[in-house]
């Protein structure tokens, strides 16, 4: 798949692609139209807002918003289901009974499921799967079927932020109730589920400044089976005692600053 034109046209190109590719093979093609915007917003990946935009006639459309500050940190099938996590928001509003403000309510949580998204409030089994804060994991389903198809029709992400975020936002209390928000998932799926690792991982040439969490120079280590995590200096040698291998710093962590 070839993408012609300025970074902008490429960009949103792209996310109108994968909308309509995604809308006709989780959704069959039930989803209104809606405004893709880009944001930078601390506290999330993404929200929905319904009836957000107006145009000179009068005439509403729903936004999705996606932060391109995780674009480079995550894998491109993470990406993709921060999207459908919204999608799946547009589809209540419009055929369902959302919750009240920004509460997951049941409805959404099964409808989650039924594409392959698993909700959790911990974005990890056993997580609770209703909630005003909910994120997700990817399992196999028709959400990982559809995006493998989509990801062999060369599809890609064009550009990243060169700055991307060094660690999930916080909840922020006085959020609208208007947004339904997604926070980032920081447990990586099996290699069975995601095979696309995140740009930043395998292409240092992109030239993305990623900055250190915080001025003491700790990095946050993450085992690679449970996902416990620890946080210490650079030079150490971790071991999880559950899992017996060794901890892995979080690509998160490594860069310098710009």
């Amino acid at each position: 798949m070839k993408y012609l034109g300025s970074p902008t046209e490429q960009t949103y190109r792209e996310l109108q692609i994968a909308y309509d590719w995604f809308n006709q093979r989780l959704f069959g093609e039930t989803l209104p139209a809606c405004l893709i915007t880009l944001q930078r917003n601390k506290r999330t990946m993404g929200y929905y807002s319904p009836d957000r935009f107006v145009d000179e006639h009068g005439h509403k459309t729903d936004e999705i918003a996606l932060n391109p500050e995780y674009f480079a940190i995550q894998s491109i099938e993470e990406v993709l289901s921060t999207k459908v996590h919204e999608m799946v928001h547009l589809w209540q509003q419009h055929h369902g009974k959302p919750g009240r403000g920004k509460y997951h309510n049941q409805e959404w949580a099964d409808k989650m499921l039924s594409i392959g998204l698993h909700p959790s409030s911990t974005a990890q089994p056993g997580g609770k799967t209703t909630g005003d804060q909910m994120d997700h994991y990817i399992v196999e389903g028709p959400f990982l079927k559809a995006c493998r198809e989509l990801l062999a029709t060369k599809f890609r992400i064009s550009w990243y932020d060169r700055y991307p975020a060094t660690q999930p936002p916080k909840w922020d209390s006085d959020q609208s109730p208007l947004e339904h928000s997604h926070i980032p998932n920081e447990s990586v799926p099996s290699p069975s589920q995601i095979h696309s690792p995140a740009p930043a991982s395998v292409n240092s040439s992109l030239g993305l400044v990623i900055r250190a969490e915080n001025s003491s120079n700790r990095l946050k280590y993450v085992c690679p089976e449970c996902r416990a995590q620890a946080w210490g200096k650079p030079t150490l040698n971790l071991i999880c005692g559950d899992c017996n291998v060794h901890l892995m710093a979080s690509l998160m962590n490594v860069g310098s600053n710009g």
